[in-house]
């Protein structure tokens, strides 16, 4: 396309993006609202002189993450989207809820803190109170499509926003109930960060970030690293000889990743360390 259908267009034609700068579509966007085509080809990689394999091996280094909703919403916009009203009309809601069935995938969108002092055991701590907070993006790398699951809120006042986000990426279909909790419940094991800076040989660290962002910085060189997106699929990677701490960036994807890892694996206890990570970067 850049080398054939382009060439015949005057430098100021207006160029617009066809995604949001930010967005899992694509690497390095720019936030610009609209560009010419004479800036592009000034300054833009995909303008250069270069063989179709240097094209295709730029263009593929360093992609984001591709959750498992995408295909699913490719197909879901193809054929169109059911009827909104409708479609999140049809969801139960339950209140105070202290058990649902054995096995169930739940996902809990409250605070971190609120979750790991209370919650249904075996629940992916999603945080979505929110709207910067990438509850959809997540869910959707976390929670298979056509997986059916129960969505976990803080308030009865959040419901229609909760169901609004699951729409988003047509995961309300999929939903068993949107249910509040009440009750002694399940909690998380808090770590205890300076033993843990102290005795880092006595646990296993799992870094949930992207390869990229470990190739920039690995704070903990024994640490393994397995992406939030595959955690699910690949916990079985992950050694239970020793107590296990997720970390992350910042604390957001750890919350919910290691919750992925106190699901899937009974053997040891598994941390979160939170945003005490920003004391080792």
């Amino acid at each position: 396309t850049i080398k054939d259908k382009f060439t015949h267009l005057p430098d100021e034609t207006l160029v617009y993006p066809a995604h949001g700068a930010g967005s899992l579509c694509g690497k390095n966007m720019s936030d610009a609202s609209s560009s010419t085509l004479g800036n592009e080809r000034m300054g833009n990689w995909a303008f250069k002189e270069q063989t179709e394999e240097e094209f295709v091996e730029e263009i593929l280094k360093d992609q984001p993450m591709i959750p498992h909703y995408f295909g699913f919403d490719v197909d879901t916009n193809k054929k169109g989207p059911d009827n909104y009203l409708k479609s999140i009309g049809e969801v139960p809601v339950l209140l105070n809820v202290n058990e649902v069935e054995s096995g169930a995938v739940i996902v809990d969108i409250r605070a971190e803190e609120e979750f790991k002092e209370n919650h249904l055991k075996g629940s992916f701590n999603i945080q979505g109170i929110r709207e910067p907070q990438k509850l959809e993006t997540w869910l959707g790398a976390i929670v298979q499509p056509e997986e059916a699951f129960y969505l976990v809120v803080p308030s009865v006042e959040m419901i229609e926003t909760a169901l609004a986000r699951m729409a988003k990426i047509g995961y309300e279909k999929q939903l068993k109930a949107v249910i509040t909790l009440a009750g002694d419940l399940s909690s998380s094991e808090k770590v205890d960060v300076e033993e843990f800076k102290n005795n880092q040989e006595n646990y296993t660290i799992v870094d949930i970030r992207n390869e990229p962002e470990v190739e920039e910085n690995k704070p903990f060189e024994s640490s393994i690293n397995i992406p939030l997106h595959e955690l699910r699929e690949r916990a079985n990677e992950v050694p239970t000889d020793k107590p296990i701490v997720v970390h992350c960036a910042a604390g957001y994807r750890s919350a919910a990743g290691s919750s992925v890892l106190d699901r899937e694996i009974d053997k040891v206890s598994v941390l979160d360390l939170s945003d005490a990570i920003k004391d080792f970067m």
